[in-house]
């Protein structure tokens, strides 16, 4: 058998929503260097051409389209318009996605509805869509991009730890309902990862210390490091490819060892 061939995503087409950038943008220009089609969404036009211009930068072509992911009949619709132009889709990462920092006793009921919505009920939604197709084709990957939220509580994100929770379950669930398809429904569990809109936490103090948060995430990561974009990659493409046709239900933490590290001693 030839091992590496197995990571290959050639001829597999990849929807990764919320990619116009960040962590979504990542993965799917890794899936694009394993051979996959990729297509995304964004909320705007305006997201959506600028995730286009950024992966016309790397040499990639892809497909952009606008869709509210926790809008059941803009989906349906999305789907079929893919179907269409592109094909059946292969491989679905719910990458969408909000945070609301807010402590719970300060948080409106409308405001952690919205976190539940994007981070909970539109994966719900995105995986019911695809679902269908990927059982008349006899295989499917639908890869969760959950947190180490959905293991660990912290202050002020109570509602995006109950969807990031909830979205592990979701996955668990998907896995029991779908495996016997030849689907595979994973997740993975990124830690703290570098990106624009972490940078405000990584800036250096004017008195040249660091930033007390960052300073906290050196403190409980192993690493010792914020970790890159580009650390999800390599999971993403496993989960995504025939080397991971066994392997369901299951997340995968990308954290840097934070969540099996009790911490220095003072």
């Amino acid at each position: 058998m030839d091992y590496l061939k197995q990571f290959s995503l050639e001829g597999k087409i990849a929807l990764v929503t919320g990619a116009s950038y960040g962590i979504g943008f990542a993965i799917a220009s890794a899936y694009a260097k394993a051979g996959a089609t990729i297509v995304f969404n964004d909320i705007k036009q305006e997201l959506v051409d600028k995730g286009l211009a950024a992966y016309e930068e790397l040499g990639i072509k892809a497909h952009g389209y606008v869709c509210d992911v926790t809008n059941e009949e803009q989906v349906a619709a999305l789907i079929a318009q893919i179907e269409k132009e592109v094909g059946v889709i292969d491989i679905l990462v719910n990458n969408a996605g909000i945070i609301k920092r807010i402590p719970m006793c300060e948080m409106t009921a409308a405001e952690f509805r919205q976190v539940i919505d994007v981070d909970l009920n539109a994966p719900f939604i995105m995986a019911k869509a695809v679902l269908p197709s990927m059982i008349k084709k006899g295989h499917g990957k639908i890869i969760n991009i959950c947190s180490m939220m959905s293991e660990l509580g912290r202050e002020t994100v109570s509602a995006y730890a109950a969807a990031k929770g909830g979205l592990k379950m979701l996955t668990k669930n998907i896995c029991s309902e779908y495996g016997k398809y030849n689907i595979q429904c994973n997740g993975i569990g990124p830690g703290y990862i570098a990106t624009p809109q972490t940078a405000p936490l990584r800036e250096i103090q004017p008195d040249g210390s660091r930033h007390p948060f960052d300073q906290f995430i050196i403190a409980k990561t192993p690493q010792e490091r914020w970790g890159e974009a580009d650390d999800l990659a390599g999971p993403a493409v496993f989960l995504a490819s025939d080397a991971s046709n066994f392997v369901n239900g299951h997340i995968l933490y990308v954290d840097g060892g934070i969540l099996a590290y009790i911490g220095k001693q003072p």
